[in-house]
């Protein structure tokens, strides 16, 4: 083949077409017999491509090495290596004169080049001259950059061809942050000598997308002081940037006065943002503010309002202002329903999960799974499981969500007998997933089914499926089945241990008596974990709240408090919560009281918890008056808030101030009792004496009373000596838990009390029988130097057994003394 160089001249009527890359000038064009040219482009640092063009319509591409193109002389000498494409010509068989767009489209539809990134920061020319690149091609070029290199060299193409940079500079800015590549688009953006508004809402959207907030409202104050006005899209996308700024709500609402100055104040989308700015700043009052001044609102404006009074806990209003929308003529959407559906599950509103129910069926959403999974939780979360089931059994495409909805319901009710039922139906219609699996596994270690929760494990091993959830569930499993070895075995070899797996290995050691052990991992956890996010934290407090050692779980505080945590609303305010639970156990109400008084969004849960911890302490005046606090701010209490308060009032023994609080609990809150709230009133009526009131409730339930409303009944008949309701409710109880040996200890102990010694000789006898024996429940105490000490009844293992047991006997003279 005969060498030509670049730019060298060309025969009357030859047409060469030549290529190099701009990086690499040294590439050359040969000119071959019988009208074939060759070109060479370089696709890498190790590889060559040889464009083989002829006159007639086919175009191949040929891979040679690299290292032989260097050594060689001439390209005769080029060792070829396997050929990669050979293709009609995609240039319509009219080679001469050759198109920069034909050639550009025949290189971009080839997947093999593309794959191998083929440059195409290429300068063409011809042997006889081509006109410049038309600019109006510069969009179709962009178009067609599916990757950040090419975007470049595109862009160095047009540079070169002398293509305006303001007439693709929107492109451009698009693209280099699609590509994650900020600063291209900022040097785009600065090469700019006057850009107008569009282009400055632009390069401050693409930093807000990319997440980089302040950098957005650093653009903005530049903005400020240039030449160009803001117009009516740029506020909210100030907004929005301020919205995801860390302590930038001051800034906000300088932003709100200047947008109001320029009359962009009652602007629909502008409102709206600034409503979403303000519900994540949890102002809600100022949301509501902004809201109420709108001259007009869409669907967007409610739903946005709606969700703040969510997030807040505040269910009261959210259900208020949902009815006005509806009142306005407005039909909620898919996110509208989803976000009520939400408030129901967490405020416990049966009845308005129900209207909820109803407004997603009228407008059509049966078929979408993301909202019929949400109308499962919800009446799963609301005790309604009659509706929950029906909806179940109707849905003809169900999914792993759906199932695992429905375990999960069935789980927390204590209903395991459903749980393994429900799972073995779900085996036949579709294949369980991993949180499948945990969640059976947790039913089985609560449960303390140990033979199924290891058919599970078997059955994972089987299908391969695991990860730190699931293992996490399994250490919990054997440690609750009283399997310390197996779950020791299971934990050393989780990979990633979360706060959840230290926990439940920690709890083992505890439960069965190995304190040494679990003091030694007990350091290690601290010195692994205590520096990360906010799951291991609040894991960290609930363990120090279950062993009672306040002084760790202050240094935990502490440690927040010292630490920026980087965590959603939702996950600050339960370790908010976690906080004030572990002082109020601890014995420090003093603290826990200051713990919520601090709190910037007390939601239905933190209030639950404090007056959990009122009732705890004997407080149950307090507990009243914080629950009355809790309704004039318009906080609707749910279930669990009623089951703490009753506790409460038992625990103080205000008889009279609990049947109020039962009775307005259905009657103003429209709450039906459950069976805890039920034995919660059977306990606190057969405290006080009033065992046949306390019967009457249990006879009027609209559930079935299980074991702990009976065991309830039966204490208070020991504590009463009231043998015919104690028999009655031994009779029930051996229906339900023939075997619990607790529940036999206190009917002897009521045939003792009464003097009649067969009966309670009996019983005693037929534990034996069935060796029945009660687990010793284990003591902790923390002493002065923080170390932990656990004791069960009649332990004489202490070093300073001697001591303790004078000390013990000391203080119960004291107390026979004041009666």
């Amino acid at each position: 083949m005969e060498q030509r160089t670049a730019g060298g001249e060309e025969d009357a009527g030859s047409s060469v077409c030549e290529l190099f890359v701009l990086n690499e000038p040294g590439l050359e064009t040969f000119h071959g017999d019988e009208g074939i040219r060759v070109a060479l482009c370089s696709f890498d640092e190790d590889l060559l491509v040889v464009l083989v063009m002829t006159e007639e319509p086919l175009v191949q591409l040929k891979a040679f090495s690299a290292a032989a193109a260097n050594s060689a002389q001439n390209p005769n000498s080029l060792t070829e290596t396997p050929l990669l494409v050979s293709i009609p010509s995609l240039l319509n068989a009219s080679l001469p004169p050759l198109s920069f767009t034909s050639l550009f489209h025949l290189q971009t539809s080839l997947p093999l080049i593309s794959s191998t990134r083929l440059p195409l920061l290429l300068s063409l020319h011809h042997l006889t001259t081509l006109p410049p690149i038309p600019q109006t091609i510069s969009p179709s070029l962009l178009n067609s950059c599916t990757d950040l290199p090419k975007l470049k060299q595109v862009h160095s193409l047009l540079l070169s061809n002398g293509v305006q940079t303001i007439n693709v500079a929107p492109k451009l800015i698009t693209l280099y942050a699609n590509f994650n590549d900020l600063h291209s688009a900022l040097s785009v953006f600065k090469a700019l000598s006057e850009p107008n508004s569009f282009l400055w809402n632009l390069i401050m959207k693409t930093h807000v997308d990319s997440g980089f907030a302040d950098d957005a409202l650093r653009l903005y104050s530049r903005m400020r002081v240039s030449s160009v006005s803001p117009d009516h899209f740029t506020f909210p996308i100030v907004n929005r940037a301020l919205s995801l700024a860390e302590d930038r709500l001051g800034l906000a609402g300088c932003v709100h006065c200047v947008a109001i100055q320029m009359g962009f104040g009652e602007d629909l989308y502008y409102c709206n943002t600034l409503i979403d700015l303000y519900v994540k700043k949890y102002c809600v009052w100022s949301a509501r503010k902004v809201f109420d001044g709108m001259p007009d609102r869409d669907l967007v404006s409610w739903t946005t309002m709606i969700s703040g009074y969510v997030s807040a806990g505040n269910f009261f209003s959210c259900f208020g202002l949902f009815r006005e929308m509806l009142v306005e003529g407005l039909e909620p959407n898919l996110v509208t329903l989803l976000i009520m559906l939400r408030a129901c599950s967490f405020s416990g509103n049966a009845v308005q999960g129900k209207e909820i129910h109803g407004h997603a069926f009228k407008e059509g959403f049966e078929s979408e799974g993301s909202l019929v999974n949400a109308i499962l939780t919800m009446y799963g979360k609301t005790s309604n499981l009659k509706n929950m089931v029906t909806l179940f059994h109707n849905i003809t495409n169900r999914d792993a969500v759906s199932w695992n909805i429905m375990i999960s319901t069935f789980s927390r009710k204590g209903d395991y007998s459903k749980v393994a039922q429900y799972f073995t139906i779900m085996k036949t219609e579709l294949a369980p997933n991993l949180e499948t699996l945990s969640l059976v596994v947790s039913a089985s270690a609560k449960s303390g089914n140990f033979f199924y929760g290891k058919e599970i494990h078997c059955y994972a091993v089987k299908t391969g499926l695991s990860d730190v959830v699931l293992q996490t569930s399994l250490v919990d499993f054997y440690v609750k089945c009283g399997q310390l070895g197996e779950s020791i075995k299971l934990f050393n070899e989780v990979s990633e241990k979360n706060g959840v797996t230290w926990v439940a290995m920690l709890s083992g050691f505890i439960q069965s008596g190995h304190f040494k052990e679990a003091m030694a991992l007990f350091s290690k956890l601290q010195f692994s974990v205590l520096k990360s996010e906010v799951a291991i934290l609040s894991s960290l407090v609930a363990l120090y709240t279950d062993l009672g050692v306040l002084w760790l779980g202050k240094g935990v505080h502490g440690f927040i408090l010292r630490n920026t945590i980087q965590c959603p609303e939702e996950d600050t305010a339960a370790l908010e919560t976690s906080i004030l639970n572990m002082y109020a156990k601890c014995g420090s109400i003093v603290y826990a009281r200051r713990c919520f008084d601090r709190m910037a969004v007390k939601d239905v849960v933190a209030w639950s918890s404090m007056i959990e911890g009122y009732g705890t302490h004997g407080l149950g005046y307090e507990a009243l008056k914080l629950f009355s606090q809790m309704q004039r701010e318009r906080v609707r209490p749910n279930r669990v808030t009623f089951l703490n308060l009753l506790s409460a009032c038992c625990h103080s023994g205000l008889v009279s101030e609990g049947c109020m609080v039962f009775s307005h609990m259905s009657s103003r809150f429209g709450i039906e009792p459950d069976v805890n709230l039920y034995t919660c009133m059977v306990d606190l009526l057969g405290r006080s004496g009033e065992l046949r009131k306390a019967l009457e409730i249990i006879k009027s339930m609209t559930v079935q009373p299980d074991s702990r409303t009976w065991g309830a009944l039966l204490a208070a008949s020991r504590v009463h000596s009231d043998i015919e309701i104690g028999t009655l409710a031994a009779q029930r109880l051996s229906e339900l838990e023939l075997d619990n040996a607790g529940y036999n200890t206190l009917l002897s102990s009521i045939h003792a009390s009464a003097e009649r010694w067969h009966e309670a000789e009996d019983v005693r006898r037929l534990m034996n029988e069935k060796q029945m024996t009660k687990k010793p429940g284990w003591s902790y105490i923390e002493d002065s130097r923080g170390s932990i000490h656990g004791f069960v009844a009649g332990d004489e293992s202490h070093p300073k057994v001697g001591e303790i047991f004078e000390l013990l006997s000391s203080l119960s003279k004291t107390m026979e003394e004041f009666g």
